[in-house]
């Protein structure tokens, strides 16, 4: 069997060339013309942003809804998208702008930020790179686990769910060559919740169903 070769990420985030939006119909009319790079960094690459750090919400949209338009309601709504049940990115933006225009035909005025709030679209470029560790069987997965970095955790477990075979975690795919006396470990990867656990925790979380499998 192959062994698992431990890749490590880093993002560099630019400005997208977007205009800034300045209140909802402004954020709604962007995301409709956003490209698809910005729409993903926005809802997935959020836990490796080092200044991002809100338990309640895990993409930007609904971030910005809650601190700088002062709507809990949007906020709730977007904050509850799970961008990695969405096989094709369309149709999260198609999720998302529903979601606004529901809320915009609620409201008698447009929510609006104040100056110096404004919400900037953002994109990046993800810098993959090898560690030079090996997991030569998955009896060694856990411990390899502990110590990766948190951006390691993200590019296997995370990032990896937007790439082919579309929701299958890195992990997940190298346990599947293992055989069926590994299924268990799979299905417990594929169980963890992952909407509102920080990278840490979901590092904390792998460790721990991965050791349950393992006793």
């Amino acid at each position: 069997m192959k062994p698992f070769h431990v890749s490590d990420c880093t993002l560099l985030t630019n400005m997208s060339g977007l205009p800034v939006a300045v209140n909802l119909r402004e954020l709604r009319d962007r995301i409709a013309i956003c490209s698809a790079d910005v729409l993903y960094h926005h809802f997935c690459e959020t836990p490796l942003v080092p200044f991002f750090d809100n338990p309640d919400y895990r993409n930007d949209f609904a971030v910005w809804a809650k601190l700088h338009l002062n709507d809990r309601v949007l906020a709730e709504r977007l904050g509850i998208i799970d961008p990695y049940l969405f096989a094709d990115i369309e149709i999260l933006r198609s999720q998302v702008l529903d979601i606004i225009d529901e809320r915009l035909s609620e409201v008698q005025v447009v929510p609006t930020a104040l100056s110096g709030s404004e919400f900037y679209f953002l994109e990046a470029t993800t810098v993959v790179f090898d560690t030079g560790n090996v997991i030569e069987h998955p009896t060694g997965l856990r411990n390899a686990i502990l110590n990766m970095t948190n951006s390691s955790i993200y590019f296997h477990f995370l990032e990896a769910k937007r790439r082919p075979p579309v929701c299958i975690d890195d992990f997940s795919a190298w346990l599947a060559d293992w055989g069926s006396d590994f299924e268990p470990y799979i299905q417990a990867l594929r169980s963890i919740d992952l909407m509102f656990l920080s990278l840490a925790e979901l590092k904390n979380e792998l460790t721990t169903v991965v050791a349950m499998q393992g006793e």
